[in-house]
């Protein structure tokens, strides 16, 4: 089932994609590189999956912000991503911490971005409350 099919075209030297906004420009001198787009798109995912995660475990959060991080493989030529990590910084109340930490492993099995990603690739979720 295909669900949407974007266009990425030759702007004016380097690609782009164009959307509602502006065009997005593929280059990390430009705008940003495709495998930072990549490891953002696991972490938005992941984002939106563990804020759905914790509202049905009736827990009340706030994610104020996610940074992600990543590693490259230096041993293979292409230099793939070879491990990302997702911090979230969210705001919960004391008493729901261990649950909300718990919650985190569901995160990657729900999340149909990571599980487009090459297994070999770990991805690994923390968060940080404040």
């Amino acid at each position: 089932m295909t669900v949407e099919t974007l266009t990425i075209h030759q702007g004016s030297d380097k690609f782009e994609m164009t959307t509602p906004t502006g065009n997005w420009v593929l280059a990390r001198e430009k705008g940003y590189s495709p495998v930072q787009m990549l490891v953002s798109a696991v972490a938005a995912c992941g984002g939106y999956v563990y804020a759905s995660v914790l509202e049905n475990s009736k827990i009340t959060a706030e994610i104020e912000k996610i940074e992600v991080s990543y590693d490259r493989d230096d041993n293979k030529k292409a230099q793939p991503v070879s491990a990302i990590h997702i911090q979230f910084y969210a705001k919960i109340a004391e008493a729901d911490h261990d649950k909300a930490t718990r919650c985190l492993k569901l995160v990657s099995p729900n999340c149909p971005v990571i599980q487009s990603l090459d297994p070999t690739i770990e991805v690994t979720e923390t968060v940080t409350f404040f």
